[in-house]
């Protein structure tokens, strides 16, 4: 009888081991698929890739087989499912956890930004990134260098030799390491890993509990578990730990709920070298001039309140950026930088150089602005020149103006400093602007990040900041010329001009404050203003007293309209849903949220949209007057004089 149950126990071990080993097998066909034959599998990548002490669930290696075979994850008391591009996210109806839908758009060019540096960076590794929808390779490289390499790589592979490739949802050993420190419902790392290819790992962080628990059920019910790791740790300390150069990532997500100043410095030094960092700020009105002290504070630069605030506040945190880089021998290359309305977004690489370094100082500029004409000028704050081989650094001199302004005799504003190089690389947004174009289904936002990036490269790469026609025109009290027009006579008069994606009416030249007045004198000729109206001691008048300098020329030039703008493309955000600006903060002790603050929203709305036009209806509301005794109209008063009758719509 022992013999029997012996020998049955021994049968039942070779099973359980047969099976293990079948799994096993299966588990590693989408690696193979993905490293390629020529890639050794008895040489790993030095990198760390298992599970650390703050992984909330673990990420098995699965297959797609046993992955849509994978019940999916049941809805809890109520969730509801929001779906966004390939993710969809199960999000409380509790405000636990905090979500903007209007953000899809920030989501999505994120996945764009991301995809073409994978591209790129994996070109170089000898990983080739398919994208779904994708028929041909649409980029190569960020640089001409790389392009030569690429090419020798694949002259030394040959026909033969089958490139890897590295598909969505697939984990990728030599693929990208990317961290989303404050991710929320985890939905912007979802979408990394169901749209973005050529990933090894996503750890999507946050210091909430119930959000990193929602993370791990978003991963498994969008089955991704193999590729997303939610982490419940403070963002900065889980960079910190991340600075060795083994341990950094390729790519750095920021999202914060605010300001991401407290987040920076350990951003830069836990990026990889060449790496990725990609950071939203949502004060707006704190870069935008309401409160330099606290600019200044968060971000070592004083915002001032002008017409290309938007503008200036990309530069204050690429400003930012490079100052936290610097401390450590780092500097910064942006890639794309837009602003779009309550926030701003920029996309830079990361390198180590002490050599570049030395150049930033002279990337930084003081911005001089009148209080009243609004004309600027910039004041770098070094200088460097080129010694041959050599090049000498040394002090800036100024100030570029003097105590009163030579428009306007006003005094000036001191702000900044700002960034004062281009905030974005046109040949890698001509990269991403092409893949999306070229595969518009891919996002739900295409149309929108197709105009956006259409006039990012029309924009003048090295002319910082802009003036806007309405802003000259409101300074002298005349009408607006036409924008057109505008831009026909910069151009007539030999200086270049574009458009911003950051200001409806902006204008960005290479013209000084002074061609600018002296056109806008010349359009003030033929549209006059009344001088007699006019204060001795305002711009308007200081301004018009002087006469032009040129002769402007108002005819419309067929290069005065971009190409963007002929198109009709959709270059600005369109409201999408009513109450979409930023939403409210996550509530940390849960609780849903109240009904009665969105009542007391709609009531703030369409106040005068029912408005009554027969007079007749006024006798059903109380007169306010009668009550305080003093109506003077007695019966002929249209309002009702029953101090008893109350409005019934008040009552409800």
């Amino acid at each position: 009888m022992s013999f029997k149950v012996h020998l049955s126990g021994i049968l039942m071990t070779l099973l359980h081991r047969a099976a293990s080993v079948s799994r096993g097998l299966k588990s590693m066909e989408p690696l193979k698929a993905c490293q390629g034959p020529e890639v050794p599998t008895t040489n790993p990548v030095p990198r760390s890739t298992g599970p650390s002490a703050d992984v909330v669930s673990p990420a098995p290696t699965d297959t797609r087989r046993d992955k849509e075979a994978t019940p999916p994850v049941g809805l809890l008391p109520g969730e509801t499912v929001v779906k966004e591009g390939r993710a969809s996210i199960l999000f409380p109806n509790a405000n636990e956890v905090f979500y903007n839908p209007v953000q899809e758009f920030n989501r999505d060019l994120t996945c764009a930004v991301i995809t073409e540096f994978a591209r790129d960076l994996l070109a170089q590794r000898g990983v080739k990134v398919v994208v779904p929808g994708e028929k041909e390779r649409v980029v190569v490289s960020l640089a001409e260098e790389m392009n030569d390499a690429d090419v020798q790589m694949e002259e030394k592979n040959g026909a033969a030799v089958p490139a890897v490739t590295a598909a969505v949802g697939e984990k990728c050993e030599l693929g990208l390491r990317v961290l989303e420190g404050l991710a929320a419902s985890g939905l912007r790392s979802v979408r990394f890993a169901l749209e973005v290819p050529g990933l090894q790992s996503v750890t999507a962080n946050d210091f909430s509990a119930k959000a990193a628990a929602l993370i791990a059920r978003n991963a498994q019910y969008n089955g991704v578990e193999h590729l997303l790791q939610a982490s419940c740790r403070d963002a900065s300390m889980l960079m910190y730990e991340k600075r060795g150069k083994k341990e950094r990532y390729d790519v750095i997500d920021l999202d914060p709920y605010g300001s991401p100043s407290s987040f920076l410095d350990a951003a830069v030094q836990a990026v990889s070298e060449g790496g990725l960092l990609c950071v939203t700020c949502t004060d707006m009105a704190v870069m935008a001039g309401n409160s330099g002290e606290t600019c200044y504070s968060k971000y070592g630069s004083v915002s001032i309140k002008a017409k290309y605030c938007h503008e200036m506040a990309l530069r204050i945190i690429l400003h930012s950026l490079d100052q936290r880089a610097a401390v450590y021998q780092r500097y910064i290359q942006p890639l794309l930088s837009v602003s779009v309305d309550f926030y701003i977004r920029v996309f830079v690489r990361v390198f180590t150089g002490q050599a570049t370094v030395k150049n930033s100082a002279s990337k930084q500029a003081l911005v001089y602005n009148c209080v009243g004409c609004g004309s600027f000028h910039l004041q770098r704050m070094g200088r460097r020149t080129s010694n041959g081989k050599h090049m000498k650094y040394s002090a800036a001199t100024g100030p570029p103006v003097g105590p009163e302004c030579d428009q306007c005799g006003q005094r000036h504003q001191l702000g900044g400093p700002i960034w004062a190089e281009p905030i974005h690389n046109l040949a890698f947004v001509q990269r991403v602007l092409s893949a999306v174009s070229g595969n518009p289904s891919r996002f739900g936002t295409s149309k929108r990040i197709e105009g956006m990036l259409s006039m990012v490269t029309e924009e003048l790469e090295d002319v910082p900041l802009y003036y806007t026609v309405d802003s000259l025109s409101s300074t002298i009290h005349c009408n607006t010329p036409p924008l057109l027009q505008f831009r026909s006579a910069l151009l007539h008069a030999g200086h270049r001009v574009s458009l911003s994606h950051a200001c409806k009416n902006a204008i960005k030249t290479d013209a000084s404050p002074s061609v600018l007045w002296d056109i806008m004198r010349c359009w003030e000729k033929t549209n006059p203003v009344k001088r007699e109206k006019l204060s001795q001691t305002s711009p308007a008048f200081k301004i018009l007293s002087t006469e032009p300098g040129l002769e402007a020329c108002f005819t419309v030039r067929e290069d005065a309209n971009p190409q963007s703008r002929k198109r009709h493309l959709t270059r600005f955000q369109e409201n999408p849903q009513a109450f979409w600006g930023p939403k409210a903060r996550a509530k940390s002790s849960g609780g849903s949220i109240s009904m009665d603050l969105q009542d007391k929203r709609k009531k703030c709305q369409n106040k005068r949209k029912n408005q009554i036009t027969d007079s007749s209806q006024l006798k059903n509301f109380p007169c306010k007057r009668f009550k305080q005794g003093t109506c003077t109209h007695g019966d002929k008063c249209c309002y009702s004089h029953d101090t008893e009758q109350t409005n019934p719509e008040k009552t409800e």
